[in-house]
């Protein structure tokens, strides 16, 4: 006996974490017998419990959430192309008895921003409000675009500038309120923490140039606490295109799920477990 089969979300906090209700909705769902946990794991207690996971026969696998995306590499067999590329993953799972990591974020990414969000023949150009992490899950997603120009809003002009020269974009660096940046690209990307629950506020001059930029912008927030941000309200306000946070969550744990538990979710259900998301 194994026991009943689990998989999990990992990282340090992690009680706000939303990927249990995913992944156990859609489990339901299909009527698999199964479970997804959330287990508060530190960075310095993240090889032990590597190593306890490793002779778990019931155990599938986890995501991978701050501050564990770097230093879980260090513990696992594998990397895929895109875990490596961007240097980080936030999903890990058994392929012959190997641990793979992989990062489901660029491919979430793909999923809510697809081609035709940008008009026809229009050339991609994207702005990422920040440098971190996120940001370059963002930049992967841009090179299989492909998007040729890339233009940073950030805090930190001396953490965009290497991005842009180790991705290979053409492209400009700019504050975070920087109108131009804001204004001319035709996907704004926020990859920064700025408007989350707890966080600092995404500025008013930011949302300003939203405000008054062209009518084909698509605005993407990858903050999904609160899953209406006061850059997406902006976005709407103007009538921009939008996609939330809860998109991409949702996105990226579809892909993982189809890893953990060998079959994709159930198909055509967003909008209730959206719901079960908002409450």
């Amino acid at each position: 006996m194994t026991g009943t089969p689990y998989a999990e979300v990992i990282g340090d906090p992690i009680a706000h974490s939303k990927s249990p209700l995913i992944h156990k909705f859609w489990l339901e769902k299909l009527g698999i017998e199964a479970d997804y946990r959330r287990t508060r794991v530190t960075a310095g207690e993240l090889a032990a419990f590597i190593a306890g996971r490793r002779s778990d026969p019931a155990w599938r696998g986890c995501n991978v959430t701050m501050p564990l995306k770097q230093t879980i590499l260090a513990q696992i067999d594998e990397v895929d192309g895109r875990g490596a590329e961007i240097g980080a993953v936030n999903a890990i799972h058994l392929h012959d008895r190997r641990l793979v990591g992989t990062n489901t974020d660029v491919l979430g990414i793909l999923d809510v921003l697809p081609a035709e969000h940008v008009a026809p023949g229009a050339k991609l150009e994207v702005c990422i409000i920040g440098a971190g992490g996120a940001a370059r899950a963002v930049l992967a997603a841009c090179r299989e675009r492909p998007v040729p120009l890339v233009l940073f809003n950030v805090r930190d002009p001396d953490k965009a500038w290497p991005l842009l020269h180790e991705w290979r974009f053409g492209g400009s660096v700019g504050t975070v309120d920087n109108e131009h940046n804001l204004t001319t690209a035709n996907i704004v990307v926020n990859a920064s923490p700025l408007g989350m629950r707890g966080q600092a506020p995404m500025p008013e001059a930011v949302l300003r140039a939203i405000e008054t930029a062209a009518p084909s912008l698509v605005v993407f927030d990858m903050v999904y606490d609160p899953h209406e941000t006061d850059l997406l309200a902006a976005a709407r306000r103007s009538g921009h295109r939008t996609v939330d946070g809860l998109a991409l969550l949702i996105a990226q744990a579809r892909h993982a799920f189809s890893l953990f538990y060998g079959v994709p979710p159930p198909p055509g259900c967003d909008g209730e477990l959206r719901e079960l998301l908002t409450r």
